[in-house]
């Protein structure tokens, strides 16, 4: 069999964390629309990753947060988005990697992503093609991705 050259697994890993990506621009741009609502979990000790210590030691490994209601400052980039979200009724900023993301679901509409959270599996675009608005182990063999489970029927 021929050495896979062009690392297929790493390039959908890419392509599938620039739907999420697309997902945070829209939002930041436009705000969330009807019932859509995210779920994203996280590797909280990956590089990049910015909590504030209490939820660092409460979650040393991973953590999820929940872009629907209470959510502010959504900024999104070609690395990563930054959030202001509410935890005990109080604000705090959260820094995300695209790269140390493990999970993105928006239970809305029954979509689902699961990723092997690795930085060489993170989107890496020109600033100016990703940024929202202002103010708003590669596998071995073949591997094949089914996206119709994704799909709403």
């Amino acid at each position: 069999m021929a050495e896979d050259l062009f690392d297929y697994p790493q390039m959908v890993e890419a392509a599938l964390r620039g739907v999420v990506r697309e997902a945070l621009l829209r939002v930041a741009r436009d705000g969330l629309r009807g019932g859509h609502h995210f779920f994203i979990g996280f590797r909280t000790g990956a590089p990049g990753v910015e909590l504030p210590d209490h939820l660092r030691e409460k979650y040393p490994e991973e953590m999820a947060v929940i872009l629907q209601h209470q959510f502010w400052g959504l900024e999104v980039d070609a690395n990563g988005f930054a959030v202001t979200l509410s935890f005990q009724s109080k604000p705090e900023r959260v820094q995300v990697p695209f790269a140390a993301i493990t999970s993105f679901a928006d239970p809305s509409v029954k979509f689902a992503l699961q990723f092997e959270a690795s930085p060489e599996a993170a989107p890496q675009l020109p600033a100016a093609a990703s940024e929202a608005p202002p103010g708003k182990p590669p596998g071995e063999g073949a591997e094949i991705v089914a996206i119709d489970k994704f799909r709403k029927r």
